[in-house]
């Protein structure tokens, strides 16, 4: 269909100028961006405006959001959360399918659905959108939180069943036999087996090394990081996975390199952008006329999802000893279906397994479950406040996995971050940690970061200037931010930085002049160090004995 605007561009600049009036009402009434956006692609869909006729370059920007989303979840992937929260990930994941497919199958047939439409309809139900969840858990600087990293955990794992259901059922609808079936099967393990390996391989021997190089220009290394990302999406595609497995491979693989938190700080803006246009998208291929007759069952497996898929998590996880709070918050974030849902529709209906109506009623309960779970998820502490003398069930007497982990984050935080290693930052690392002091160093020479991350305090990639890096810092339990960098527009941006943040701890800057050190006072400085005054003073106290 030619495109009322002429062209591909002026298409997409009317799309871009729609979303930001509809974004601008949707933030003046206090209402999620997110569902702000679904709007604009009804809006700009067949069903109202008939705008989108770029669809294919809609999709391809769609693509490479949602491939740069889960290659920065990857990036906050490491092997200890990894080992602690395995186990819950495992068991809440697995055991949140198996209640909402069983339970939503037997929901589907009440419902008057044959039993393979409600075998689709049923396993639909069950995925969770692992692109909403991380999208408000990072807007609301939570992925790191114990109730993030654990529906983290357990939506890695939803994406792999999904994956393997969908290679399941084209292997099945290609294969008539089981003995083509297992093969096809033993394909996709050989192909996943090797192609984690080969990336392995590179995180050992070529990464590390080719990051630390890249580093020295930190426009080339976030281009790098992109191009990785998208690369090995487009490889996951090619192997018969998908293009999200493949960037969250990505992701891991460069979890382990110092500039991990530089690397997702900078593309957090450009994730942003492109994922407006997943929200059009999805939007925008809404039929609306085509689900009246659905709204009814609709209504009531979005209350399955929007009620039962929380009550089995908190279960699970009341179970294996977190507290009720824990429990609630990640149990909130599964309150909804997933776009896989909606590429599951589509592919049983490309099969012949399910009709047209089908599809519309899985997009109806998707609709509704992400709009509802959004403003679920953005004000869960809210709504945890109303209700949490109801959920003491969901708790066990001890809490014994959640207080074991608390222990564990205590005994690995840091009382001090210190911008800068060069030498008289390098110096007062040294100092502090000799005083007992758990130090964490950031500094933007990646030879600095390489130098003294082999040492005996903890360091990072980072610029001070950046508030999205400043977000990627455990402030929580600092005590102080210290900076050894001169430059006054670098610690007056760290400063505005810091609050921005919340931060209410104290903060320590350095200034060359008087002049510079009462600037920084008056912005807000609880202390002003001046090296070579400092310097000069300790010295005459120590030629006339006075220290």
């Amino acid at each position: 269909m030619p495109s009322i605007f002429g062209d591909a561009f002026t298409e997409i600049a009317a799309l871009l100028f729609v979303a930001a009036v509809i974004g601008a009402i949707g933030v003046r009434l206090r209402q999620p961006l997110i569902v702000a956006f679904i709007v604009v692609g009804i809006l700009v869909g067949p069903s109202v405006l008939s705008w989108v006729s770029a669809g294919d370059q809609v999709d391809l920007l769609s693509k490479l959001g949602i491939a740069l989303l889960l290659f920065v979840v990857g990036l906050k992937l490491d092997l200890h959360i990894i080992r602690t929260l395995g186990p819950a990930a495992l068991a809440a994941g697995l055991g949140q399918v198996f209640f909402t497919s069983v339970v939503g199958y037997f929901i589907a047939i009440a419902l008057g659905l044959v039993p393979v439409t409600a075998i689709y309809v049923a396993v639909a139900l069950t995925f969770s959108s692992t692109i909403i969840i991380v999208k408000l858990l990072s807007d609301k600087r939570e992925v790191d939180a114990l109730h993030g990293r654990i529906a983290i955990g357990f939506l890695i794992v939803q994406d792999i069943v999904v994956v393997l259901v969908m290679i399941a059922l084209t292997a099945l609808n290609e294969s008539s036999d089981a003995e083509n079936l297992g093969w096809e099967a033993i394909a996709v393990l050989v192909k996943g087996g090797l192609f984690i390996a080969t990336i392995g391989i590179l995180m050992r021997y070529v990464l590390t090394p080719l990051t630390r190089q890249l580093a020295r220009s930190p426009e080339l290394l976030v281009l790098f990081a992109i191009a990785w990302a998208v690369a090995l999406g487009a490889a996951g595609g090619h192997l018969g996975f998908s293009k999200e497995v493949g960037a969250f491979l990505a992701g891991v693989s460069l979890a382990s390199t110092p500039y991990r938190e530089s690397i997702g700080a900078r593309l957090v803006s450009l994730r942003d952008f492109l994922l407006l246009f997943f929200f059009i998208d999805l939007g925008s291929g809404l039929e609306m006329t085509t689900l009246d007759a659905q709204i009814a069952p609709a209504i009531i497996l979005s209350l399955f999802v929007l009620i039962g898929n929380p009550l089995i998590v908190m279960i699970i996880l009341g179970v294996m000893g977190y507290r009720k709070r824990t429990s609630f918050l990640a149990g909130l974030t599964v309150a909804q279906i997933s776009e896989f849902s909606l590429i599951l529709g589509a592919l049983g209906l490309s099969l012949g397994h399910i009709n047209a109506d089908t599809l519309g009623l899985i997009t109806l309960v998707g609709l509704i479950t992400i709009s509802a779970s959004t403003y679920l998820i953005l004000y869960s502490h809210h709504l945890y406040e109303q209700i949490s003398p109801w959920l003491g069930v969901f708790e066990r007497k001890k809490t014994h996995r959640e207080e074991a982990q608390e222990r564990d984050m205590e005994e690995s935080g840091y009382d001090i971050v210190l911008f800068g290693l060069g030498r008289f930052g390098s110096r007062i690392a040294q100092e502090l940690q000799q005083r007992g002091h758990r130090v964490l160093g950031v500094d933007f020479d990646p030879e600095l970061v390489r130098q003294y991350g082999q040492g005996d305090y903890a360091v990072r990639y980072g610029d001070a200037e950046d508030p999205e890096f400043l977000a990627t810092l455990p402030l929580k339990q600092v005590r102080w931010v210290v900076s050894s960098l001169r430059e006054i527009p670098i610690n007056l941006a760290l400063l505005h930085g810091l609050r921005e943040q919340g931060y209410s701890g104290q903060i320590a800057l350095t200034a060359d002049t008087t002049r510079h050190t009462e600037q920084l006072k008056k912005a807000g400085a609880n202390r002003v160090m001046m090296p070579y005054a400092d310097a000069a003073a300790e010295a005459v106290d120590k030629l006339f004995g006075e220290r």
